[in-house]
């Protein structure tokens, strides 16, 4: 069930090329060699350079992410310190409530 199986191809993928006779010459022929032809070489990739422009636009980059961070960090602080200021006025209230249901009694 899980045997993996082989696929058959009944033709062959390309024409076969019929062998020909050839007979030896008597004189050699002069060989022309053609030099191939030369490939594009990759330069080497070196470090990055910054040029005054991109130097000054990664500086302002990284200055708004650093004020955005630190504007989002300063804000989830400030919610939780009101958060707790509140929970702490409700805590004193209730607090004064049943002190003031247990007096009555």
């Amino acid at each position: 069930m899980l045997q993996p199986r082989i696929p058959v191809n009944p033709l062959p993928t390309s024409h076969p090329i019929p062998p020909t006779r050839t007979e030896p010459m008597t004189t050699p022929a002069p060989v022309v060699v053609q030099a191939p032809a030369p490939t594009p070489s990759a330069k080497p990739r070196g470090s990055v350079q910054l040029t005054p422009g991109s130097a000054v636009a990664l500086a302002a980059g990284g200055g708004a992410v650093v004020l955005v961070v630190g504007a989002v960090l300063v804000s989830m602080l400030l919610a939780v310190a009101i958060s707790a200021a509140s929970i702490a006025v409700v805590a004193v209230v209730l607090r004064l409530l049943v002190r003031d249901m247990q007096k009555g009694r």
